[in-house]
């Protein structure tokens, strides 16, 4: 099983609607059925932009561990910073990994409020340079994605320009992960299981095998596999839902795309953020970019969504009459950050 993989660059360079139109749709199929798929950029970005970003973590990630601890995020807003191995926890377990987390800047910085102090960035020569040209390249793919999905959608011109306004100041996250090899001795993972709760995630990956792993619940396994034999899936705390978890292995050229929790509410469930963890057994490095609504968006389904489930009834999963209630973004992130996360915000 493998998720799709979709090329960014024919709706980038073409002026041909039915082109654009074919991309959209791709997309809207891999959120519809699988909340993950492998967007191709290497139209967009050169390959050798995110193997620096890897080196420059890997020289932060080899220092000693006092000098690592001098940009650490206990000493800031508990979001911003250095994260030591073993400082996260989900789902009760410690993540065995460290991680270094950059957040949107923000006006008046205070770093007694959740969120709200300054970026710390290592002093290693090029290092912020180089990390915020990507950040500019992946807040400008975050709204290239949103116009294809608005056009998968079917939204029309206004309702466009109206969901643009909630993301063209993007309250952007921006990870850097390094993971050793989990311990024999290890009973969790060097992620668990979580659902992303933003909007678009863009995840570039070392070449490690059967590290990302992502669950796929029945009716999207069955779409790839072609059967309806799929028996095992989630244990009973996270669900119990049948399903399988299959890997997504890095390819080249590609980042691994998935939507988070506020799609979910802009389509009142026709897309849904989908469940991952990772199991880490080599010294690598992860480099997440997180797309998120504007801090003050207010988050609620949208009018394109509601057509397609009522001309498609088929499309709702299991027939599910959820109703999702709107919510501002900031809110729901401060939420997440004060109260769902040991040692600070959660983002993976």
């Amino acid at each position: 099983m493998s998720l799709p993989i979709i090329d960014i660059g024919p709706f980038l360079k073409s002026s041909d609607p039915s082109v654009r139109e074919a991309t959209a749709a791709e997309i809207h199929s891999a959120c519809l059925n699988y909340g993950f798929f492998y967007l191709n950029i290497s139209a967009y970005a050169d390959p050798s932009e995110p193997e620096e970003l890897t080196t420059l973590a890997r020289s932060f990630f080899s220092l000693a561990q006092e000098e690592k601890d001098k940009i650490s995020l206990g000493s800031n807003d508990k979001a911003r910073g250095y994260a030591r191995l073993k400082e996260n926890v989900t789902n009760g377990k410690a993540d065995n990994h460290e991680g270094i987390d950059f957040y949107r800047p923000v006006e008046n910085p205070d770093k007694s409020k959740p969120l709200w102090g300054e970026n710390l960035w290592p002093t290693i020569p090029a290092f912020k340079e180089k990390y915020e040209q990507w950040i500019g390249k992946m807040k400008a793919l975050g709204l290239i994605v949103m116009e294809a999905m608005a056009l998968g959608l079917g939204m029309t011109p206004d309702e466009w320009q109206q969901l643009r306004g909630q993301v063209d100041d993007s309250f952007w996250v921006m990870r850097i992960i390094g993971y050793p090899p989990l311990p024999t001795d290890h009973d969790g993972f060097s992620c668990g299981a979580h659902r992303d709760y933003g909007c678009l995630t863009f995840l570039y990956a070392d070449p490690t095998p059967n590290a990302l792993q992502v669950f796929l619940p029945k009716r999207a396994a069955e779409i790839i596999n072609g059967t309806s034999s799929i028996t095992n899936g989630l244990p009973s705390e996270e669900g119990g839902e049948e399903g399988v978890w299959i890997t997504a292995d890095p390819i080249p050229g590609c980042v691994v795309c998935n939507i988070g929790e506020m799609w979910e509410i802009w389509t009142n469930g026709l897309y849904r953020s989908t469940l991952h963890r990772v199991i880490h057994r080599s010294s690598n490095y992860r480099i997440p970019f997180f797309f998120e609504p504007n801090f003050d968006a207010n988050i609620s389904p949208l009018a394109a969504a509601a057509r397609i489930k009522s001309a498609q009834p088929s499309t709702v999963p299991n027939g599910e009459t959820k109703e999702y209630k709107p919510v501002v973004y900031g809110k729901f992130l401060l939420g997440k950050v004060t109260n769902n996360f040991a040692g600070g915000s959660k983002y993976d």
